[in-house]
Order: C-alpha cells, then structure tokens, then sequence
C-alpha cells in the first residue's frame, strides 16, 4: 500500500510529479507525503487509503510512536472536557506493528479517554510501512497547525538514522526542501543534552535553538546562560553567537560577561530595538533618551571640530536662554523619573 499524494485545495494528483523526484533522490523507491494544506483530518486520512473504522478498546491502543510527540497535560485535559460535553468528534488513526495496533494519531484523545472511564474509542485503520507511518504522523498532525520543531526533528531524525534515507529522500517524503530537513537533524544532533533537554521541555525557544547550533556544544550553555542573565532579545543572541564565532579565549570570556557592552563596541551590531528588561513605558523613555543623547552627542563632536565652532558673541547671547531652559528640562526630567537629587539644595 502506498500513500497518495494530496495537494491543496481540489486540484489533481499529477503522478509524474512524484516519479521525478524519486528519480532525482537516486535510490529512494518508497512514496512522496504531502501534507501541505490539508483542510481537514478526514481529508488527509483519505490519502491513507484502504481505511477500516470500527471501536477498540482503549487498552488496545500502542504509543510506541509516541516519541514523535511532546506531552502536553493541559491540551490532555481540554481534550477529556471536550469528549465529556461532545463526544468523539473523529475516529484516531491507526494501524498495525507487530501484531500490535499502534497509534499514529490521537494520543491526546487516548489520554482523556482513559481519564474520564472511556471503554473504547472509534478507530481508523490504515495499512503503512515505518517510514510512511512517520510520514503519516508528521502529515496528520499538520492539520489545523504544525508540529513543533523539536516533534519534527524527531521524525526527520528516525527517517535518516534509523530507516536510512537521505536527506533528499527524507524531504522529498515530507514535501520539504533539503535544507529544512538539515536544519531538524541539527536541532537534535548539533545541540548539547543540556540544551537538548531544555528544547523538549520548552525552555529553550526554537529560534534561539536554531541560533545555538551554529557554535560548539561546549559554548552553548554558556551563551544560554548569558542570554538568561542579561534577558537578551533574539537578535542580541545572535549578534552575541556572531562575536563569538572566531573569537579568542580572551575575547570570548569578555563577550559572555558583558554581552551588552561587547554588541555596543561591535562595529555592524545594530542595537536591540526593545529591553525586555523594561516596560512599555521604560522602552518608550528610553528610545527617546536615547535619540536626545545622540542628538547632543553630534552637537558635541561638532563644537570640537576646529573651524565649526567659531561662535560669535552674538550667537552665545542668543543661545544661553535655550541652552539654560535645555539642562532645567533635563533636570525635571531626571527628578521626574529618578525623584529629587539628594545632592541638590533644596
């Protein structure tokens, strides 16, 4: 049995299509799975066909694919709330694996059926080899949303390790580019267990797990590490990963300490457009201060430039009052924000 190739909306399936690709992957015979644009569950269980529906019992029903998906229990208990007040809206998709009926859709739905006394749960049976069967789980989950990064590198990493395709042959089964599988084998096999861990745990953003892989295992915690402390944004991160690649001993060691000072001092390095360490309002002060300071920071440079500075008496008298009402701005601006300058006489 084979998987049909589904297409977006109503056009038809061109099998010449597949037949190319397949030739183009070399020696990778089995069929292309096209997830893309599904619009519904029941749609993308068609392209498993022959399909069987009847109830099993709950007990029945094997994880071993589970390890394709993250836990989720606050999902586990929206779903037992739902089949509570609705019932089951769509059979689980299964088929068999050694003599076992395995799971290769709706682990949630088991959950909250074994919460809340279920018996038995409608099934669909689809007969799939074990690569199609990871193709299926990657396929079925992309309805309505996309699997997180880490479920899909997951499933790209047993296609390529275990069931030894290719990279090209991975992608051509998932109706992906070369490079998207690339970057999912990378989330996995270019990241250190301790950020591996975070990852699966959600600690770790994928964005930023992406941006980790570019440097050696051994730096990644400490840049995790960095980031945390200094609640870097994303493209401080990366800017922070930039600096270090390259970088000596020495070098590196200043980066990590005073992250924010080495992005400063680096030529090229465009600055965070928001702290996260501040409010709404803070990055609303700050943007502006900021803009007064350079704005005083080139009247500065251009009053010591020899030959631009040549001010008349005439022009002194003229700027003193808005050069006075200038630093009386500044003043109740700080006070406003800092409170009364105990130095200050009152």
């Amino acid at each position: 049995m084979s998987l049909r190739v589904v297409h977006s909306g109503l056009r038809h399936y061109d099998p010449s299509t597949p037949k190319r690709r397949r030739q183009r992957a070399g020696r990778f015979s089995g069929p292309p799975f096209l997830p893309d644009g599904w619009g519904s569950e029941d749609e993308a269980v068609r392209a498993l066909e022959p399909v069987e529906t009847r109830p099993l019992p709950v007990h029945e029903l094997g994880e071993h694919y589970r390890r394709y998906r993250l836990t989720d229990a606050t999902a586990d208990e929206a779903m037992g709330r739902s089949l509570r007040s609705f019932g089951q809206a769509s059979p689980v998709t299964v088929c068999g694996r050694d003599g076992r009926t395995e799971l290769l859709d709706g682990f949630k739905r088991k959950s909250a059926a074994l919460a809340i006394g279920w018996p038995t749960l409608s099934v669909r049976f689809v007969a799939v080899d074990e690569r199609s069967a990871k193709a299926a789980i990657f396929g079925l989950n992309s309805v309505g949303r996309h699997p997180c990064e880490l479920e899909e590198a997951w499933i790209v990493q047993a296609l390529v390790r275990e069931d030894g395709l290719s990279q090209v042959e991975a992608a051509v089964l998932l109706n992906k580019h070369k490079s998207w599988v690339c970057r999912r084998l990378a989330l996995l096999e270019k990241l250190s267990a301790a950020v591996k861990e975070e990852l699966r745990l959600g600690l770790v953003g994928p964005a930023l797990a992406r941006q980790l892989t570019r440097l050696p295992a051994g730096n990644q915690e400490a840049v995790l590490s960095a980031t945390r402390r200094e609640t870097l944004t994303a493209q401080e991160a990366s800017g922070l990963i930039d600096l270090l690649q390259g970088a000596g001993e020495e070098q590196a060691a200043f980066v990590l300490a005073q992250p924010r000072e080495a992005l400063r001092q680096a030529q090229g390095v465009p600055p965070a457009l928001r702290d996260p360490r501040l409010s709404r309002a803070g990055n609303w002060l700050v943007r502006h201060l900021t803009q007064a300071s350079e704005a005083l920071l080139r009247i500065d440079n251009w009053l010591r430039t020899p030959g631009e500075r040549e001010l008349t008496a005439r022009d002194r008298e003229i700027l003193r009052p808005l050069l006075l009402r200038l630093g009386d701005q500044a003043s109740g601006v700080a006070e406003a924000v800092l409170g009364p300058d105990p130095r200050r006489p009152t």
